[in-house]
């Protein structure tokens, strides 16, 4: 039976219609699984493993929650690089913000012959009347700009006790920028002078509170040194210098190569300064330097540009006047050059005068030896007692005759050398002096050269020792609160603070042990101490309260009598409580009597604990958890 030709036409029609749309949706199946892979791989090559990609049709959709809408809006974006951005469809959520963190509170504090301005953000618990009189009375008059803002949060740790410090300091330096936060205080100013910049460091270190960073930057003007003096010295003792000045950084580099050939090791205690005679002083040293080491020892000194160079005694003469020769003719134009051959010394040895000045660690000060007259002899007692002021002085000199011309200035000299020690002693005679003794200044031994030369010329011999001592310098040696309390300890083992019977009387016997806790709290400036007054079991346990409350009050009086400052300082009686032994014995009652010192710890912020913070709590843990891929435990073992 023959089909019409209509029946096939449509047939055909069918076919080709199902193949149609067979086509069409296996070709929608293959982009719609591409696009899917694509943006699938890019999310996870972002790090967006949170995010699931679906596909419908053309149309590829993005679900999930973003941990913030910065994320989601990146990974959207991401997405519509992959396929045509109208085919992205935005199924993304959004996880609930964490909790606000509080803002970082600050202070910068300005202040100098305008007048003192803040500006920054503190808690709203910060007693801003209170503050703003602290400021006020540091300003000293001059205007006040408060710029502060408040936001209300908890105060954080070391807050107060970096605005205090912040405070003091701010008292001591007229010219200065404090920044402040609840963990660091970073402190810039200016002084005057080395001198007023060490005693600031001084005064800022004594203040430093526990818990909080401190950065003291404080810049002063180079010293002017007249005469600019360099003196360096080479013998069997190896190489140093007494005194060292240099201009500039390059001078400074090059003197120290010179001195390295000639042996020296260490670091100098080289002063950059202003007064140089002429832009070569560096050049000119390091040649000086360098013509005593090929001869083989000797002193050379170079006050401003006079070159003073000494020999070793027995030196040739040919030798000598080789190098001498070169370096006369090689140093700059501005210099000129002294130099000296000593003769050998005699055998016979002579009975020289000597005039002894020693300084001992107790601050006695003592004087030996032989002077011209009485007028001298007067001149030196009233000059070591300006020089030495509270000091005992014990003149133990005599006048006598035929002694050298100059004597009496060397004498002089040698008492304000004797000034620049803690400790030491000095002993003047007619060729030379010497020099000897401990100190918490670096720069003393080049302090004492450089008095010396001015004092008794550049040719003059003289020898310097000194030492320094880190526990006698006032910034290095400060000692830490727990060294405070552990001297003060060390003091009340051995002598007993004692009370009259019954009463909150210091005794007699007790005063001096009293003296010895006040020197040693002065040199450790401001701490918070507990003074604890404890009493034995005798009598009603009020009553031995309030006695050991008095007599912890009584040891504060005492103390603030001896101008120590006690404003962070607190008294507090226990009573009977805490007895170290037996009150069934005497002995044990009387070691139960007793004062205690003791460091005020600060008290760890309390804890609120909220639903907020439980909520934060929550967010951090679910961060932790996300965070912790492959990645991390790479990171580890290269940390390893």
């Amino acid at each position: 039976m023959r089909l019409s030709a209509l029946f096939i036409r449509l047939i055909v029609f069918a076919a080709a219609g199902f193949l149609s749309v067979a086509a069409a949706r296996t070709t929608v199946s293959v982009v719609e699984e591409r696009s899917v892979i694509a943006v699938q791989e890019t999310l996870v090559d972002q790090g967006y493993e949170w995010a699931a990609v679906l596909g419908d049709g053309l149309q590829v959709i993005l679900e999930g929650e973003a941990p913030t809408e910065a994320v989601r809006f990146r990974a959207i974006s991401d997405a519509g690089g992959m396929v045509d951005a109208s085919r992205v469809i935005d199924n993304l959520s959004v996880a609930d913000s964490a909790i606000i963190q509080p803002p970082q509170f600050a202070i910068e504090i300005l202040r100098n012959d305008s007048g003192v301005s803040l500006i920054g953000l503190i808690p709203t618990t910060t007693d801003r009347e209170a503050l703003a009189r602290r400021i006020t009375g540091i300003a000293d008059g001059l205007p006040v700009t408060d710029l502060l803002e408040v936001a209300d949060y908890p105060t954080p740790p070391n807050w107060r006790a970096a605005v205090n410090y912040a405070l003091r300091s701010l008292e001591v330096l007229n010219k200065s920028k404090i920044s402040v936060t609840s963990d660091r205080v970073s402190v810039n100013a200016i002084s005057d002078s080395p001198e007023e910049k060490r005693r600031f460091e001084v005064a800022l270190a004594r203040n430093r509170p526990d818990g909080v960073r401190v950065a003291v930057e404080i810049s002063a003007p180079r010293p002017v040194i007249s005469p600019f003096t360099t003196r360096f010295i080479l013998d069997e003792e190896g190489a140093r210098f007494d005194a060292c000045a240099v201009d500039t950084e390059e001078a400074l580099s090059q003197i120290m190569a010179a001195a390295s050939e000639a042996g020296f090791q260490g670091r100098a205690n080289c002063i950059l300064a202003l007064g140089a005679p002429s832009r070569t002083w560096g050049e000119a040293v390091a040649q000086s330097i360098a013509a005593i080491d090929n001869l083989g020892g000797g002193t050379i000194t170079i006050s401003d540009t006079d070159v003073t160079l000494i020999a070793p005694a027995g030196t040739g003469q040919a030798t000598f006047d080789n190098i001498v020769g070169r370096l006369e003719n090689s140093l700059p134009d501005a210099f000129a050059l002294t130099a000296e051959l000593p003769d050998l010394p005699s055998d016979t040895p002579e009975e020289l005068p000597q005039f002894t000045a020693t300084l001992s660690p107790e601050g006695e000060v003592q004087f030996r030896g032989r002077v011209p007259d009485d007028i001298t002899n007067t001149v030196v007692e009233n000059f070591a007692s300006a020089r030495f002021p509270q000091r005992n002085i014990t003149m133990g000199t005599r006048v006598a005759e035929g002694l050298p011309s100059g004597w009496s200035v060397r004498v002089l000299a040698g008492i304000e050398a004797l000034s620049e020690l803690s400790n030491g002693a000095v002993i003047v005679e007619p060729e030379n002096m010497i020099v000897r003794g401990n100190t918490g200044n670096e720069t003393a031994s080049a302090s004492v050269s450089r008095l010396l030369i001015e004092k008794l010329g550049q040719t003059a011999d003289f020898e310097i020792d000194i030492t320094y001592v880190k526990e006698l310098d006032p910034i290095a040696g400060l000692p830490t609160p727990e060294e405070c309390i552990a001297q003060i300890i060390a003091v009340t083992e051995g002598r007993k603070i004692t009370f009259d019977p019954g009463s909150a009387d210091l005794t007699i016997d007790t005063q001096p042990v009293v003296d010895d806790i006040a020197e040693i709290l002065k040199k450790c400036g401001d701490l918070r101490i507990r003074v604890s007054g404890f009493t034995d079991s005798q009598g009603r346990e009020v009553m031995n309260q309030q006695l050991s409350q008095d007599r912890a009050d009584a040891v504060l009086t005492a103390l603030r009598a001896r101008r120590v400052p006690v404003s962070t300082f607190e008294s507090i009686g226990f009573g009977e409580e805490n007895p170290i032994a037996d009150n069934d014995t005497e002995d044990g009652r009387e070691a139960n009597r007793r004062i205690e010192f003791s460091l005020i710890q600060p008290e760890p912020p309390a804890e609120d604990i909220s639903i907020l913070d439980e909520l934060a709590a929550d967010v951090t843990d679910d961060a932790a958890t996300e965070e912790a891929t492959p990645d991390a435990d790479d990171s580890a073992a290269e940390s390893e």
